[in-house]
């Protein structure tokens, strides 16, 4: 994967480093209902289900007054939990309305060396210092009627940011120079979705980018379909239909395989071949499911096994290379964060606080089960051997 911020002990944007929910350690906790496993806790105020991002010895989160009438941005210090810096960015005077389980802070940030880029949809796009917090640019012209309320993450590489907006009036994706904040290019979807409801165009993807082939690939889902863009150009490489709606998983690229979730009947969650140009055919998917594919958390993968919670609690694990059922377990709960490894464990958050991690391994067997008050929406961070939570009120660091 293609990242300026892909280095050292850092978690730079959602997801982690590769964009894959994987951590380097295998020295993570397993049991949070042990006092010694936890460093600090801090409160955040407001509302945000975004995830943490790294980078030094800081840890940022943002946040919205429930009205949406401003976004604020958090650092605090990684080793003590204190917050070092409490910023509004924006301040809108008459917020879109959102559905009531989103926030107005749903999107998580992406860090690098200096810099750190704050995404609140519609609401505004920004630049800041990460020392001192100030604004290096803005974008409040992108417009977006999110409906729901906005969730997709901005990714970075060396030289632009990328996101998606994906709403009820307008479907596009942009790249902006990350050093200035100027459109270097903007694609409108142009995707047949079938209707005239806007309602049903929405999505809410993070990008995955990579080089399949000595092509870097910008591959975005939407409603109905996910296109792959050239990253440099905006020129758009391959399209592939899958139905659904509301996209948020973020794609995955292994064994030479793009793996997409947001589609509908046999193609809800699937493989294909990247290695096609214009509408991909049906000899380019490698497979397809449906029954356990989930809705909102990002799937892993792992050596040739893929591992997925869906949002009802029902934990699968395939053969990543052929889709082959290995086994599927019901754990219970509801769950929007996003699936996360480290070392041979495997980690699920859902929304009324429960923890349960389970093993990487081809029979479905716990390890430890605990919760948190509050409950989860955002996915976890992690660096060197500090776990990263943020639940509904409080972000927390744990460390064995």
């Amino acid at each position: 994967m293609f990242s300026a911020a892909s280095a050292g002990d850092n978690w730079p944007e959602f997801r982690g480093p590769q964009g894959d929910g994987v951590a380097e350690s295998d020295n993570l906790p397993v049991d949070f209902s042990d006092p010694k496993v936890l460093k600090w806790k801090t409160a955040i105020h407001d509302r945000g289900w975004s995830s943490p991002v790294v980078w030094g010895d800081r840890i940022w989160v943002t946040t919205a007054t429930e009205d949406g009438k401003q976004q604020s941005v958090l650092a605090l210090n990684r080793q003590t939990g204190e917050i070092l810096l409490d910023r509004v960015v924006f301040t809108t005077e008459s917020p879109q309305e959102k559905e009531v389980s989103n926030s107005y802070a749903s999107c998580t940030p992406a860090i690098e060396a200096g810099r750190i880029y704050v995404h609140y949809g519609s609401f505004g796009t920004a630049c800041l210092d990460s020392k001192t917090g100030a604004t290096i640019w803005e974008r409040r012209d992108l417009p977006c009627d999110h409906w729901r309320g906005p969730g997709s993450s901005p990714i970075i590489d060396e030289n632009n940011l990328y996101v998606a907006f994906d709403g009820y009036d307008f479907q596009y994706v942009v790249a902006l120079d990350k050093r200035t904040g100027k459109t270097i290019w903007k694609q409108d979807r142009n995707i047949d979705y079938g209707t005239d409801n806007g309602d049903r165009k929405k999505a809410y993807s993070t990008a995955c980018l990579f080089e399949h082939e000595g092509q870097r690939q910008l591959v975005m889902p939407s409603a109905s379909a996910t296109i792959c863009y050239d990253p440099e150009t905006g020129a758009e490489l391959w399209r592939v239909r899958h139905g659904g709606m509301n996209a948020a998983p973020r794609p995955l690229y292994k064994h030479g395989l793009v793996y997409i979730t947001g589609g509908d009947r046999d193609r809800k969650l699937f493989a294909m071949d990247p290695s096609a140009r214009g509408l991909v055919p049906d000899d380019a998917i490698a497979w397809g499911m449906s029954k356990g594919a989930p809705y909102r958390p990002s799937q892993i993968i792992l050596g040739d096994r893929m591992f997925i919670i869906d949002d009802k609690g029902i934990a699968t694990c395939v053969d990543a290379l052929t889709g082959e059922k290995v086994w599927q377990q019901r754990i219970g709960g509801n769950y929007r964060a996003s699936l996360f490894a480290a070392g041979d464990n495997l980690y699920c958050f859902d929304e009324s606080g429960k923890i349960t991690v389970f093993k990487a391994s081809d029979e479905f067997e716990i390890v430890a089960e605990s919760s948190l008050p509050e409950g989860f929406q955002a996915s976890p961070a992690a660096v060197g051997d500090s776990l990263y939570l943020r639940t509904v009120k409080d972000l927390y660091c744990f460390e064995k």
